[in-house]
């Protein structure tokens, strides 16, 4: 609507009502035009739309507006920083209809000269069309999971085979998937291949594939696809081989053979234990076979240490209805419980944030009260008192001193100013991480796995300040960060720095996500001993009880 210069009323009304779906807690599902507009925010005309939609899957407003507007054109308003205003200006005066003729405009600096652009937008320009083009066919691990594990029981079914698994990227849980790859144990690969082209959803790359092998892609969601051949008599080899990094695989051991020489010159094993065994080493998990440090765990015994999610104790990192969250505070509160959870941290976000429905400092009071009451209701359960602070662009945190002393815990996180180079981002994170009240530091380089780079830190001084201040790290657990990186961990356990497994949950589903942050701690050798939220009530209440009180004012 933005786009096309539609009534400014309608454009607030219709933002109105999203704000209203995103943040009340009415549901819009299955509801009748009448039944919506009884929602605060949605009137008779918006009703409709959203009755269409649910019945047609369209109507005929947007319609219209798609139908007015070039394909590459929305694929253009997907690019960070380019809001409507400023892509209709490329459309009109510069006619860009694609990103191909948006790179091409930058790279000749017609972008820079166009009203409202200039060199360092140009700039930011080509560097997210890099960014987007160098992670074309890519998945987050999270978003690809359930599809990938559907596809491998329907090739299962249909293969009537026992023996099928993922190898690759994948079967290593790698944060991100640019292919698909399945080994299947079969004696008759030509039947098989022959039932895999009857497959619907997936198409066959001819020239690449081979009798041994299937390459192509899934069609829905699209995202390349590998398929494997080994003997029934092979498979846990080939599927060891396969898996494995080859890091992993070419470590020396101590009978002066790597680890694939060993596993080839046993190729029909029983069991993936057994190979392990023959090198004097406790079983590895797959997703830890990445050639990092894994040799070094096994033999110090610690593997059967590494964080589980039935460890965590608690979740912290949190939002709410006080700020930009979906469920109210009881709502999030009571579902915790539910899980099984002995405490919440709330951290809803500070009032800079003023795009996320920040808390100034009367909000804080108020949550505070409410906080208070729900303990008194909820006990022995127990919500611990957070914010988000934003720190700002000098180091600083959110609020002045007395506030920041009234709240139990504090996430520090950067989420403005963010295209910094790596001196200014590390001096400003040391500056917050210096701050008494830093509890955490959350999600250290902003970075958007797949949608935005994080901003460059000295990871190693970064760590070091944390330690020496007795700052934990946030592992933010949302698929779309996973940040602090689990290739840091190591160095951040050498440094005696406590981790914590953080879902940043917008909303009750969003604790689901804890799964993916324990997934990568345990990729990065995190053990139950080293995570901050393994910790029970009592000692959590105790630790930050500690923590406050030797802070001089």
């Amino acid at each position: 609507m933005e786009l096309h210069d539609e009534n400014s009323f309608k454009i607030r009304s219709y933002q109105s009502a999203v704000n209203t779906i995103d943040r009340g807690d009415a549901s819009i599902e299955g509801k009748s035009v009448a039944e919506l507009q009884s929602i605060q925010g949605i009137g008779k005309s918006i009703a409709e739309v959203i009755a269409s939609l649910q019945e047609n899957g369209s109507h005929m407003v947007l319609d219209d507006l798609l139908q007015r507007t070039p394909e590459g054109i929305l694929e253009i308003l997907e690019i960070k920083g380019l809001g409507p205003k400023k892509v209709k200006i490329l459309w009109d005066e510069l006619n860009i209809t694609s990103t191909h003729e948006l790179m091409e405009a930058c790279q000749s600096g017609q972008v820079a000269k166009a009203k409202g652009f200039g060199e360092k937008t140009q700039e930011s320009i080509i560097q997210a069309l890099e960014f987007k083009a160098a992670n074309q066919g890519k998945w987050l691990y999270a978003d690809i999971e359930l599809s990938a594990e559907a596809f491998l029981e329907e090739v299962k079914e249909k293969l009537g085979v026992s023996k099928i698994a993922f190898v690759g990227d994948f079967a290593r849980k790698m944060e991100i998937i640019d292919t698909i790859e399945l080994l299947v144990g079969t004696d008759h690969p030509k039947a098989a291949l022959q039932t895999l082209d009857s497959l619907e959803n997936i198409e066959k790359d001819q020239k690449h594939s081979s009798p041994f092998k299937w390459r192509g892609k899934i069609i829905a969601p699209e995202v390349s696809l590998i398929i494997h051949f080994s003997s029934e008599n092979r498979f846990i080899s080939e599927k060891m081989l396969r898996s494995a990094s080859k890091a992993h695989l070419l470590y020396p051991l101590e009978n002066n053979q790597t680890l694939a020489e060993t596993i080839q010159g046993n190729p029909e094993v029983n069991s993936e234990e057994d190979i392990y065994t023959k090198v004097n080493l406790p079983f590895i998990p797959e997703e830890l076979r990445d050639g990092f440090f894994e040799f070094d765990i096994a033999e110090a015994e610690q593997l059967d240490k590494l964080l589980t999610l039935a460890d965590l104790k608690g979740i912290l990192h949190n939002h709410s209805t006080y700020s930009d969250g979906k469920h109210s505070l009881r709502q999030m509160a009571e579902h915790c419980k539910a899980l099984g959870y002995e405490y919440l941290g709330i951290s809803d976000h500070s009032r800079t944030a003023s795009y996320a429905g920040g808390l100034d400092i009367d909000r804080v009071q108020q949550q505070h009260q409410e906080i208070d009451a729900l303990n008194k209701e909820l006990a022995p359960f127990k919500i611990f008192k957070g914010i988000e602070s934003d720190i700002l662009l000098d180091g600083s945190l959110d609020y002045p001193t007395e506030v920041l002393a009234s709240f139990d815990f504090i996430v520090s996180s950067i989420h403005s100013s963010l295209n910094m180079d790596q001196k200014k981002a590390t001096a400003r994170l040391l500056k917050a991480i210096e701050n008494p009240y830093t509890t955490i530091l959350g999600h250290p380089t902003g970075r958007l796995l797949l949608r935005r780079e994080g901003y460059p830190i000295d990871h190693k001084v970064i760590i070091d300040a944390c330690a020496a201040n007795g700052v934990v790290i946030e592992i933010n657990s949302h698929p779309w960060r996973l940040d602090l990186d689990w290739r840091w961990i190591q160095y951040a356990l050498e440094k005696g720095v406590m981790l914590s497994i953080n879902p940043d949950a917008h909303e009750m589903d969003g604790y689901l996500d804890m799964k993916y942050g324990v997934l990568v701690a345990r990729k990065g050798g995190l053990t139950k001993e080293k995570t901050f939220n393994t910790l029970t009530l009592q000692e959590m209440e105790r630790y930050l009880q500690s923590r406050k009180q030797h802070i001089t004012p």
